[in-house]
Formats: structure tokens, C-alpha cells, sequence
């Protein structure tokens, strides 16, 4: 048993599955968001497309999370082959360790992104002309998570099955 757990094809799913806890710093960040969001509503309805934008945006980091895993999936076989290859130990710690910046990065910058959003949709709250200013703020956040999702997707690109 514990064999099976410490295999390439253990560890390439492993990387799919910390890959995708991205979408944690996307929950945090868009409930934190859309809590802003209900109070700015709640005294004018009118603003809430604009709200709404803002509270989307944390939600990138969990998409940029499960695109790595379908990656990782499709890269092991599991997806689009004809099953599962054979991965030695090293292969599969490389697609695990490939995941991890995806990973970890969105689920802190998903939370702070979110904490971002939800300033922005206080300025919203109080000067709605200053959206622009708001997004860009949540915006800055996002750059370390683009940053995440290159690096993870060069260095699976990078591993030789």
C-alpha cells in the first residue's frame, strides 16, 4: 500500500489536486468581495453591475488552478488517452512540484485579491466614478497569480514523459 502511495502516478494526481486549491483563495476571495458587495447593494441596487465586476475578479485564481490540473490530467493520460501512463517516482514528483506554485500562490492571492475587491467596492460605494481605480487595484494582486500560472505551466511543459 504505501507503495501505491508514493508512486509517479500518485504524485502526478497529487499535483492535479494542489493545482486546483486555487479555487480556495477564489472562495475566500469572492465571498469576502461579495460581502462588500450585498452592503453597497443593500443602500443602492443601482450599482450592482458595477459591484458584481469586482466581485468576479477573484475568481481568476481558481480557473488558473483547474487549468493546470486539466493539464496535468491530460499530460498523465487521464484525460483525452488511453489511461493512465506509467510514471516513475521523479516524473511524478516533477508534475507535483510543477503544481505547487498554481497551487499555493492562488490561494493567497485569490484571499487578497478579494480583500482588494472589496475595498474597491467601498470606493464604488462612495464614488462610483472611481471604478477604474478600484479594478486596478484588485487588478495588481492578479499579477502574482499570472506569475504563478506561467511558471507552473512552463515547468510541466518542461517535463519529459
Amino acid at each position: 500500500m504505501m507503495e501505491s502511495l508514493f508512486s509517479g502516478e500518485f504524485l502526478a494526481l497529487l499535483g492535479a489536486a494542489t493545482a486546483a486549491l486555487a479555487g480556495i483563495g477564489s472562495a475566500l476571495g469572492v465571498g469576502v468581495a461579495g460581502e462588500a458587495a450585498a452592503g453597497v447593494v443593500s443602500e443602492d441596487p443601482n450599482k450592482f453591475g458595477q459591484v458584481l465586476l469586482m466581485q468576479a475578479l477573484p475568481g481568476t485564481q481558481g480557473i488558473y488552478g483547474l487549468l493546470i490540473a486539466f493539464i496535468v490530467l491530460v499530460k498523465v493520460g487521464m484525460l483525452g488517452g488511453d489511461g493512465m501512463l506509467e510514471l516513475s517516482v521523479a516524473q511524478g514528483a516533477s508534475i507535483f512540484a510543477a503544481s505547487l506554485p498554481i497551487g499555493i500562490v492562488g490561494i493567497f492571492s485569490g484571499y487578497a485579491q478579494g480583500k482588494a475587491a472589496a475595498s474597491g467596492i467601498m470606493l464604488i460605494g462612495k464614488k462610483p466614478s472611481e471604478m477604474a481605480k478600484g479594478m486596478l487595484f484588485a487588478a495588481m494582486v492578479e499579477t502574482y497569480a499570472v506569475l504563478a500560472l506561467l511558471i507552473s505551466f512552463l515547468m510541466l511543459n518542461s517535463i519529459q514523459l
